[in-house]
């Protein structure tokens, strides 16, 4: 068990340093030299790593298997024409996350002409508190599970950024009798974003959500667009997952 947390952390230094030697890794990690090149010739040997002159670097067999992942997800296949689709009729940028051990990962994503320039992509996590998105599923989550996510802390990314334990659960309250949620600069100052649910069956709930730049969502008539735009993607999503089509 040790080793296998030792070759993540390996990955991670390679992640870090963007490539790196034996004497590098070995330092980061407080290793011997000759321990990190056995780690690095592991990764290399099993496809993970390549070796560039003694300089190894994370190879995209990564990318393989995220793409991978990501295509396996029904939810995805049901709601990707949808992000499109959104994508183009708003112009703003539309995201499908899901909840894995407590954080919200943006499973995909799609940027619109007049979308923000955030940085995001797919596989990215956040918080679940800090976004309307991760909120959204937060809202819809058994008990039991909120309040192992409210009691792990809540960490601040903003000065907009919702950490009181009780005043987000009066939020959840209200997003459960919305049916949506709103958030202003709470993840990105200068962002704002409204998400829906997505309930594709009885054990998982995942969100639709459009970000974009915080006096746009100010605007309440927008708001009330787009809040309609998801609703209406939101029912086209769940009927393609139903019946696979």
């Amino acid at each position: 068990m040790q080793s296998v947390e030792r070759v993540f952390e390996v990955v991670d230094v390679l992640w870090r340093e963007d490539g790196a030697g034996p004497a590098a890794v070995a330092e980061a990690l407080d290793i011997h030299r000759s321990t990190a090149h056995g780690y690095l010739r592991s990764l290399e040997a099993v496809g993970y790593a390549v070796n560039d002159g003694g300089t190894y670097e994370l190879s995209y067999r990564f990318l393989d298997m995220g793409t991978r992942l990501q295509y396996r997800n029904r939810v995805f296949q049901a709601a990707r024409e949808e992000i499109s689709r959104l994508s183009r009729e708003t112009g703003e940028l539309p995201t499908l996350a899901v909840e894995e051990a407590g954080g919200a990962v943006i499973l995909h994503q799609r940027p619109g002409e007049n979308a923000l320039e955030l940085g995001t992509y797919s596989g990215m996590r956040t918080p679940l508190h800090t976004t309307a998105s991760g909120k959204t599923i937060l809202a819809h989550m058994p008990a039991e599970r909120v309040d192992a996510v409210l009691d792990g802390g809540l960490e601040r990314v903003t000065d907009r950024t919702v950490t009181d334990p009780e005043r987000l659960r009066e939020r959840l309250a209200s997003i459960r009798e919305d049916g949506h949620a709103v958030d202003v600069d709470q993840q990105v100052v200068g962002m704002g974003t409204v998400a829906v649910p997505l309930h594709p069956d009885d054990d998982h709930v995942a969100s639709l959500a459009i970000a974009c730049p915080s006096e746009r969502i100010r605007n309440e008539s927008y708001q009330d667009e787009l809040v309609g735009a998801l609703k209406e993607s939101r029912n086209r999503i769940s009927i393609k997952y139903q019946y696979g089509r």
